[in-house]
């Protein structure tokens, strides 16, 4: 079954080719699947099975581990509100009712328009900054119900809050799914570790080396 687009087909396969057994790739093919088209769909899940030979249940089994896959569909913008308790201390609880006030929805819930889904979320290791809020994971530190207010209305206007020195970054914030902008390309010339290890006649070049510095 089809998923990706052609692009992303390509980019699937470049992928598969950095590993020894394309079951390694089942992650990274995740984060693909979840950048086209926002979250994890049931078809996403059946074509990264029959490109890296494992079961769809292993595909599941395996994204549903990592908080950051979503198996259902989320708005534009994930907002992760943590209630840890550095934040907790400083106010993330406030922050998370005020974030549900302002957006009209619960934890869990995504807004009307699509644009909004609101998480309350564990420690997102940001202590010292706290409270903390992120929005797709670009960080808020230290943010009160002012801040939240005005990265909301700054992403419904279409302008970014990241160029209004919140944090320490700059540019937009992209849909949910998209965690680079820029997209790795490893030649062939530098790919290293593909040889699958029953096929290697050679040890790894660490291990040689490793051997020579001990001699020495």
């Amino acid at each position: 079954m089809a998923y990706f687009t052609e692009e992303n087909l390509r980019r699937a396969h470049e992928i598969i080719d950095r590993y020894p057994r394309a079951k390694s790739a089942v992650i990274p093919l995740l984060h693909l699947a979840q950048e086209q088209n926002g979250w994890i769909t049931n078809e996403a899940m059946t074509h990264i099975a029959e490109l890296t030979n494992v079961t769809s249940a292993e595909v599941l089994g395996t994204g549903s581990f990592y908080e950051m896959f979503k198996f259902h569909p989320v708005g534009k913008y994930l907002v992760n509100v943590c209630t840890n308790i550095s934040c907790q201390l400083l106010g993330g609880e406030e922050l998370l009712h005020h974030a549900e006030s302002t957006l009209g929805i619960t934890d869990g819930e995504t807004t009307e328009d699509g644009l909004f889904t609101l998480e309350d979320v564990e420690c997102i290791a940001a202590c010292t900054e706290a409270p903390c809020f992120t929005v797709n994971y670009r960080y808020f530190h230290r943010a009160d119900e002012n801040t939240f207010d005005e990265v909301v209305a700054e992403l419904r206007s279409g302008r970014s809050p990241l160029d209004k020195g919140k944090q320490g970054d700059s540019g937009d914030i992209p849909s949910h799914g998209t965690l680079s902008r820029i997209q790795q390309h490893i030649p062939l010339d530098r790919k290293a570790g593909i040889t699958p290890p029953e096929d290697s006649k050679t040890a790894p070049v660490w291990m040689e080396k490793n051997a020579e510095e001990a001699k020495s």
